[in-house]
């Protein structure tokens, strides 16, 4: 079964536009996990335009479920991941003036920079994901660098959802190749209750979904229980 990572930075930017502690990213975390969230997704970037330091803490003495901490890895984040130690940390290529995650990583030009850093979280016993277009090539350098999975950016999928026989197709090759190599495959970007239930339907043995945007936004109108059931039933039911 395919587990639900619920990203919760979008929490902590309503919480920041006003300031104080409301709504609290630590209620929302043990929320998300008590209606069935399978694990909890951040992304701390050096202006904490979201999740803070002080969050990134918090949360680790809360979450219960798998901790997967996303971003770029400056000599800033590789500290705060190995500090916190995290089940899984998802290595994204976006620097700190990208307004969200845009591309996945070149891993074959980016490969002698990606390998130690891979390395030293994987000494640290931390799982390694990297953010990957769905991209033979790259999958196969993403293997070269030592990753243990990889996170297909969906984006693309998500913005061709109207033909989505012919935007599936690179996601279908580059997650048997990534199989075929014994890497395992997130998935995760703008993913949503529309599309969801098609893309893991199609992506064999896909361990993991991170979504934030939608499901927070969503949750605006059918609440946080229900938003996070609705999400598990498009990932258990049958393809429609």
């Amino acid at each position: 079964m395919t587990k639900l990572s619920v990203n919760i930075n979008k929490i902590a930017t309503i919480r920041n536009a006003r300031g104080g502690k409301t709504p609290s990213v630590v209620k929302a975390a043990i929320a998300c996990e008590n209606f069935g969230a399978e694990g909890i997704t951040i992304h701390p970037r050096p202006d904490e335009r979201h999740i803070t330091r002080k969050d990134v803490y918090d949360l680790k003495e809360v979450v219960k479920t798998e901790f997967n901490i996303e971003g770029y890895p400056s000599e800033e984040f590789i500290t705060l991941v190995l500090d916190v130690k995290p089940e899984q940390v998802t290595l994204v290529p976006d620097g700190p003036d990208v307004i969200t995650s845009n591309a996945g990583w070149d891993c074959i030009n980016k490969q002698e920079y990606l390998k130690p850093i891979i390395e030293k979280f994987k000494n640290a016993g931390i799982r390694v994901s990297v953010f990957l277009d769905p991209v033979m090539e790259q999958v196969l350098a993403a293997k070269e660098c030592g990753t243990d999975r990889i996170e297909l950016y969906t984006e693309d999928f998500a913005s061709n959802y109207a033909q989505k026989e012919k935007a599936i197709e690179p996601y279908v090759l580059a997650a048997a190749k990534a199989q075929e190599l014994e890497l395992g495959v997130n998935a995760g970007h703008d993913l949503s209750l529309e599309n969801l239930n098609y893309f893991v339907s199609k992506i064999p043995n896909l361990l993991e979904v991170s979504i934030g945007h939608a499901l927070v936004s969503d949750a605006l109108y059918y609440g946080l229980n229900n938003t996070v059931q609705m999400y598990k039933n498009r990932i258990s039911q049958p393809s429609s």
